[in-house]
């Protein structure tokens, strides 16, 4: 019988009174583990939900459109591309521009302001990740815990048996010890592999941020290009 039948097997006979059996079995760090792995679900799927909405994934088309029409001089045309969008990176290359043609703003203060705003957006797009990087750090931590409890438990039943001891016994208590770590095990490997991929995704949108908002700093803007001509004039 191969694994995948013994799998499918496995996963056709279990049903809600198996779940409350191993609950149960595992004793408090198993209730534990099961809201935690709760929580790591939420988690991941309000983050999916998030970073959606930020337009992560949208692939930032009308946003490179919008800069080169930037730098191509057209900065009306590039305003109105992007005026009106809610993604990321449309935000910041927005805001990047209208910092560029404020007459107010020095080039400093410019850049402070495309910096402040790429802040906050970068700090919204890894919100939710300490939680999750704790869920993964501490579901294992909780399985070995309940593990080693229930090993002690198991092994001061077989003292007080003294030599009428039944091994069949033991055994029983030692699987039953390491469900906790099974299940520590099984909430914090999706939650490492799901902490993983946010972080990419973040990583991959702050450097997708800063070539928008660069690109948008490194062509002078009109009025403040002529300003030196106008001099150089009088």
């Amino acid at each position: 019988m191969s694994i995948f039948q013994t799998v499918s097997e496995t996963f056709a006979t279990f049903d809600l009174s198996s779940a409350a059996d191993f609950i149960i079995l595992g004793g408090p760090a198993i209730w534990a583990i099961s809201l935690l792995s709760v929580l790591a679900l939420a988690l991941i799927l309000w983050k999916v939900w998030r970073l959606a909405l930020m337009g992560v994934w949208s692939g930032g088309q009308k946003t490179r459109a919008a800069v080169t029409l930037w730098a191509e001089g057209r900065e009306e045309q590039a305003l109105a591309e992007l005026d009106g969008r809610r993604s990321c990176r449309a935000v910041l290359a927005l805001t990047a521009m209208r910092a560029r043609r404020d007459p107010s703003l020095v080039d400093d203060a410019a850049q402070s302001e495309t910096e402040r705003v790429a802040r906050n957006l970068l700090a919204s797009a890894r919100s939710g990740l300490r939680p999750l990087e704790l869920i993964a750090t501490i579901a294992p931590l909780l399985g070995l815990l309940g593990t080693v409890l229930g090993m002690i438990a198991a092994f001061q039943a077989l003292q007080e048996a003294g030599t009428r001891a039944d091994p069949a016994t033991l055994a029983g208590g030692i699987w039953e010890a390491l469900l906790t770590t099974a299940a520590g095990m099984g909430v914090a490997i999706p939650a490492s592999m799901a902490l993983t991929w946010f972080e990419s995704v973040a990583d991959r949108l702050r450097l997708e941020m800063e070539d928008a908002a660069t690109l948008v700093f490194l062509r002078q803007v009109g009025t403040r290009a002529e300003a030196p001509l106008a001099q150089a004039a009088e």
